[in-house]
């Protein structure tokens, strides 16, 4: 895992632990797809990167001084493709 990603900074992070993409906003942290946590060496590695993550998710919550009991999401905004 990148070490510069800081859960809920910017709205343009994303990063993957093997088909599991993490996408960072400033209101959540979204992960989508999959990710194997096979029995072996290369399963243990995705493991800690999983538990890396997770971690700092909590840990900026956890830092939040005055943390909701809810949040309204902002909507995704969708743009138009500039290489299209």
């Amino acid at each position: 895992m990148r070490n510069d990603f800081k859960p809920y900074a910017n709205e343009s992070d994303v990063i993957r632990i093997g088909a599991l993409e993490i996408e960072n906003r400033v209101d959540r942290v979204t992960l989508m797809g999959d990710v194997e946590l096979t029995r072996d060496r290369e399963g243990l590695a995705k493991a800690r990167e999983l538990k890396a993550l997770i971690g700092r998710v909590v840990k900026a919550l956890e830092s939040e001084k005055r943390l909701p009991r809810t949040v309204a999401l902002k909507p995704v905004e969708v743009v138009e493709n500039p290489f299209l």
